[in-house]
């Protein structure tokens, strides 16, 4: 009986709504549990944090600039299952901005990029995994066997799973609920408490060298939150490469003015950015070109400290992500981790 109990209780599928870090982990791990796993990602590539827009014959990092390795659990994953050439140290001089406007190293940190953009990883972890592409999950709902029918946007049914685990943005995953007539964002406040600012990006490229002793700040300025020479980073391709003449450059705008100017024009913003980075480095610059992307959903809101995960048992669904551990990447790597944690406690998977 105790057998039959036990085998009745395991998970067998997952649908994984989302493919950034926290996704690829999940899906990689419940995949080595012998769990059968789908993920379903709205955009045409492995999605999160990891993003690079293509410029060219290259490409720019547009989401998270860099990363740190801080547990040997992590680097164990990313050598295994995307590979050490994947992945490099960056050596940038880092510079951080006082109140009084003075410049000042970056805390001594080893800090990493994936090679030779930041989406080297997401690709490399998404091999061999079972992704849905272009398609994007519009509610759930029990069949008679009470096992998760995923609906896409279309209302076809992309397939019966045991339990769903979602890593959208907390917006997202709150709006799915409801949409699923679902009441767990009105009993569990974690889809209020972490919520995830706006950030515009602009990414830009200059003939001439900026004049700026770093390759990378963090400015203390009513509309620039950062800067970084995507081009000093490792594997990226310079002109004697076949790479493009001049430096590309990434703006980040502050969360708050980002909120503010979330529906804004692109060219206005574009505009205000490049001269909010003229006036941080106190000198005149001219962009040859440039792209710019709006993130709804992208900076941590709240100094709360977040719960990790979130597993409802009764329903089978999960949530695990970034902003549920501290908005970094390697957050996502151990948010998905403690979920599956939990599943194995409670006997879901082996």
């Amino acid at each position: 009986m105790a057998n039959t109990s036990e085998s009745a209780n395991l998970i067998r599928s997952v649908a994984i709504i989302g493919s950034g870090m926290s996704g690829l982990t999940a899906a990689t791990r419940l995949k080595d549990a012998g769990v059968s796993v789908v993920l379903f990602e709205k955009s045409r590539g492995p999605g999160g944090r990891l993003a690079a827009k293509r410029v060219g014959d290259g490409a720019i990092d547009i989401g998270a600039q860099y990363f740190t390795i801080r547990s040997d659990d992590f680097r164990e994953f990313l050598d295994t299952y995307a590979g050490k050439d994947c992945y490099a140290q960056w050596d940038g001089k880092l510079r951080y901005q006082t109140p009084d406007k003075r410049w000042t190293a970056f805390r001594a940190s080893t800090r990493y990029v994936g090679v030779p953009r930041m989406t080297a990883i997401s690709r490399a972890l998404s091999a061999g995994l079972d992704i849905r592409f272009e398609t994007r999950i519009s509610h759930l709902a029990r069949d008679e066997n009470q096992k998760w029918l995923v609906f896409d946007a279309d209302e076809q049914v992309e397939g019966h799973f045991d339990a769903v685990i979602v890593t959208t943005p907390p917006a997202q995953a709150r709006d799915l609920m409801i949409d699923s007539g679902l009441d767990i964002s009105l009993q569990d406040p974690v889809f209020h408490d972490y919520p995830l600012q706006a950030c515009w990006t602009v990414a830009a490229r200059f003939s001439e060298p900026v004049p700026f002793d770093g390759d990378g700040l963090s400015a203390e300025h009513p509309i620039l939150q950062w800067a970084a020479n995507n081009s000093s980073k490792p594997g990226r391709a310079s002109k004697a490469d076949g790479g493009v003449e001049g430096d590309w450059w990434v703006l980040h705008a502050r969360a708050d003015w980002s909120e503010m100017h979330q529906h804004a024009s692109a060219d206005w913003v574009r505009e205000q950015m490049l001269n909010g980075f003229a006036e941080v480095i106190d000198a005149p610059v001219r962009a040859e070109e440039s792209r710019i992307h709006r993130w709804l959903y992208a900076k941590t809101a709240s100094d709360q400290k977040a719960p990790g995960h979130r597993w409802y048992p009764v329903l089978r669904v999960g949530l695990c992500g970034d902003w549920l551990q501290g908005g970094r990447v390697e957050g996502a790597f151990e948010s998905a981790g403690s979920l599956l944690d939990e599943l194995r406690q409670r006997g879901a998977i082996r």
